[in-house]
This record gives structure tokens, sequence and C-alpha cells, in this order.
């Protein structure tokens, strides 16, 4: 490592161009012309039963958030808001799979045949025991056109096999900040003693945790350490919430990051001690230091401390290119941003019919 300062804190909490792992984009183009140009399916990861007190509600939705299906399934069965579950939030511009769950005790029930909501498409059903907690799936399938690919296709593809090889930062995308960074004056808001509704209090401490971890991200890809072990790393495997440490990165260790099975991970700050060590945990606290606001609120509101993947595998990457369109195929764990790997590739604006 070299010797370093660690970020200033912006006060305004302007969302830079965080770094790039790969080099510039290759070429500039256009995502979500439409929302069909934006395909994302949910993987669940488990069976369900079949049987319970929660219908499961396998949905296509298209222009429509997944908050705000949630609320018209809530109304329609006439249960509250909290019975409904959802793992994840889905893009509004795009064309979405997911499941959800409605709580319906036994001897009660829904005429789901009979939901009609513009954009939203309820494609099977089936119950289990349990309510569809966030976070529940495994990952997300995403199948992206990219509008006006027209670079030189060889650059292209040496692009992309080097993600495939090595995978991308594992950034929180913008979406995540608000738009022009709201979220991080709500949660600057939060801290500074306003008061806010439950959702918006969520949303507020998951941006000001964000920002932080994605500080510490770009810190270690200018330090060329994001994908490498460092002193004291908490190393987390694949796909997984384990994380553990290990005293000594031996040549086992060393394949299993190469291979991707496992990655270096940052602080996704909060109460509780950091269980890294040395030089990791160095970066860590200096970096969360520096946004002071933001690091002593989170720990002030009891938010329990976390650890993250810098790292992000593009699982089964396929493309294809044809008339200056780039089809991208992968799929990515819980948590994983599909523009963090598109920024990697392209400087993409979104269009404004989707």
């Amino acid at each position: 490592m070299t010797n370093w300062s660690p970020v200033q804190a912006n006060p305004d909490y302007t969302l830079p161009d965080w770094q790039r792992a790969h080099g510039e984009p290759v070429f500039q183009g256009l995502i979500k012309q439409t929302a069909s140009d934006f395909n994302v399916t949910e993987i669940l990861g488990y069976e369900l039963s079949g049987d319970g007190e929660h219908d499961f509600l396998w949905i296509e939705k298209e222009g429509e958030n997944t908050a705000w299906v949630a609320e018209r399934l809530a109304s329609k069965a006439g249960v509250r808001d909290m019975d409904v579950g959802y793992s994840g939030r889905k893009d509004r511009l795009a064309v979405t799979r997911q499941w959800f769950s409605v709580r319906r005790p036994t001897g009660t029930g829904t005429d789901w045949d009979n939901f009609n909501e513009p954009g939203v498409t309820i494609l099977k059903q089936t119950r289990h025991e349990k309510k569809l907690r966030r976070g529940a799936h495994s990952g997300n399938h995403f199948k992206i056109a990219i509008r006006g690919a027209n670079a030189d296709a060889n650059a292209i593809n040496e692009r992309l096999e080097l993600i495939r090889e090595k995978g991308v930062p594992n950034y929180f995308g913008e979406q995540r900040f608000g738009r022009g960074g709201s979220n991080l004056n709500l949660a600057n808001g939060l801290f500074t003693g306003r008061r806010l509704k439950r959702n918006k209090r969520s949303i507020a401490l998951s941006a000001a945790r964000s920002y932080i971890f994605n500080q510490i991200l770009q810190f270690r890809i200018n330090e060329d350490c994001w994908d490498k072990a460092i002193p004291g790393e908490a190393l987390n495997l694949d796909g997984t919430g384990s994380v553990f440490v290990e005293k000594q990165i031996d040549a086992n260790l060393q394949a299993r990051l190469l291979s991707l099975d496992i990655h270096p991970t940052g602080v996704l700050w909060g109460s509780g001690e950091l269980i890294c060590r040395d030089e990791a945990a160095k970066i860590d606290a200096t970096i969360a230091a520096q946004f002071e606001v933001l690091s002593h609120g989170l720990q002030k509101q009891k938010v329990k401390q976390a650890r993250r993947a810098l790292r992000l595998a593009v699982h089964d990457l396929k493309w294809e290119l044809e008339d200056e369109t780039l089809w991208l195929d992968f799929w990515l764990t819980s948590g994983g941003f599909a523009t963090s790997v598109l920024r990697e590739v392209v400087d993409h604006a979104t269009g404004n019919n989707a």
C-alpha cells in the first residue's frame, strides 16, 4: 500500500463519477429506450411449498415500481401493507418479474384472477408458510439492450471478456441515492434532528451507509486492491452472507480470489466493531470518519454494522452485437446493481420513452 490520504467529505454529498476498474467506457450508448430494453427476472433460490397462509404471486410489471405494486396487492386483499412481502425493489423503467407474498390466513382467500392494474400481470400463484423477506432471493437475471453501440467490436469484446474474468466493482447504483443525491440530504436531515416516517428513514439510512461503502471501494480501486486481499482482510464467499477473516492469505485463498469464489469486503457502517484488522480496518475506519455526520448518525440510529463484497462477479455473461445494439445477458447475486456492470462498458444515458 502507498502512503495515502483518505477522501475528503463533501457536505453537499454530491455524487461523484465513481472510479472505474477497467478503464474509460468503450463507447457512449442509450439504455432503457423502451421498457423491453431492460429485463430483470428474480432468482428466488428456494422452493415454495404450495401450502401455508401466504399467497405467493409471480408478477410481471412494466413502468411501475415494486412498492406501488405491493400497495395495490394489499388493497385488493384487504390487508395491511406490512402483510405484503417482496424480496427486492426492481427497476420501474423496465420489464421485471418477481415474487410477492400476501398473508392470507387459512379460510380466507383472494380472487387474484380479477386483479387488474395496467402494466401489472400475475403470471402464476402458489402458497408458502412464511412471508417473503427483503433480500431473500439469491440473485437477478438481466437481459439488457444498449443502443448506439458504434464502437469497434474488438474493443467491446475485449472489455466484456475482462469483465467476465475479473468481475466489476460492487458499487451501489445511483438509484440508491435518489435524484441528485437527495436521499443523502434526507440522511443528513435525519442525523441532525429531523423526524422521518419509517419508509423515509429506511431510505435515508441505506443511502448513508451505501455512500460510505462506495467511497471505500473507490479508494481501494485507486490503490489497486479492490480485488486483492490486504492485511487484515475480511473475505466474502461469493453469493452468500458468509464472511471470514484469515491471518494468512495462502496460495489456496489466492487461487479462490482469482477464480471469483471469494472477494475482499468493505464495511457497511453502523454500530459494532470492525471484524477486519490491520490495513483493511484502517481504511474502513478512516474513510468513514471523513463523513462524520453520516457515520456517527448511523451509529446513533443503532444500524448494525455489516460487510459487503467489494467485487461483483458477473455470472454467465453473454453478449451479441448487431446493428449498433449490444445485448447483454447475465445474472448477479442479490444486492448487485446491473448499472455497475454497464458503467464499465458504456457511458450511458437513459431513454425518455421507457
